[in-house]
């Protein structure tokens, strides 16, 4: 299915409804401190990356970077997603340790 092995288990951490995409729902769930992990795809606009790595940085929330909105958006089975908030803790530990192995 996916090239990078991240990319299916962020695909299972959605069937088990532990992720928010969207800006606004991930900037809401940084706020709430419900978010674990904060995945950005590279090219997402200034003003977004801008919004949500200051907002991650106040909450202490990490962020990973993706390779690019088609590829973050095609892991969970949808259209191109800009922003994925993890929820869950065990989910947000093994997709960092994923990512940063690449």
């Amino acid at each position: 299915m996916a090239a990078h092995p991240w990319a299916s288990f962020l695909g299972l951490a959605n069937r088990a409804g532990k992720l928010i995409t969207g800006e606004e729902m991930a900037v809401k769930e940084i706020q709430r401190g419900n978010a674990k992990l904060v995945l950005l795809s590279e090219d997402a606009s200034r003003n977004t990356e801008k919004k949500i790595t200051d907002k991650a940085a106040f909450y202490k929330v990490p962020v990973c970077r993706v390779e690019n909105r088609e590829v973050l958006g095609q892991a969970i089975g949808k259209e191109a997603r800009v922003v994925v908030a993890v929820t869950d803790a065990g989910f947000a530990k093994k997709l960092k340790t994923l990512i940063d192995g690449e």
